[in-house]
């Protein structure tokens, strides 16, 4: 398994372990369906993922940065803050295990709510960097 696909089932598993920030959401989609957004009028995708080597004596590592999406359609971006708040608590500086590789630190590095193109709608950004060891095969 990718490293980067590793490290998004362990977010995801994280992000819908949080009973606040679900309670805030309809959904935490890899890639939203047709019609994502329900009764909460709120959910969350996954953006890009980006990668770099990170690789240190004996080590082969990667340095990812994973962007998370939060889309919303309540008339202010307070609510969206409080999305990007609680996804904070579920990932920066956590232990997230993973199956094929090895977490070294998970952080949240940046976030940001801006105005979408769609006039009816906000756009929340989550940026985490994450430094993932790769395991041997034995």
């Amino acid at each position: 398994m990718s490293a980067g696909k590793d490290l998004w089932g362990a977010m995801l598993t994280a992000m819908k372990a949080n009973p606040v920030l679900m309670s805030l959401v309809d959904g935490v989609y890899d890639k939203a369906p047709a019609n994502p957004f329900g009764a909460r009028e709120t959910y969350i995708s996954r953006g890009p993922f980006t990668g770099s080597s990170e690789d240190a004596d004996c080590i082969v590592g990667q340095e990812i940065t994973a962007q998370i999406d939060i889309w919303s359609r309540k008339p202010n971006r307070w609510s969206v803050d409080d999305v990007i708040s609680q996804i904070r608590k579920s990932l920066h500086e956590a232990y997230l295990p993973l199956s094929g590789t090895a977490l070294a630190a998970i952080e949240v590095r940046l976030w940001r709510v801006t105005d979408d193109p769609d006039p009816t709608q906000q756009h929340g950004v989550v940026q985490v960097l994450a430094i993932v060891e790769e395991v041997e095969d034995v």
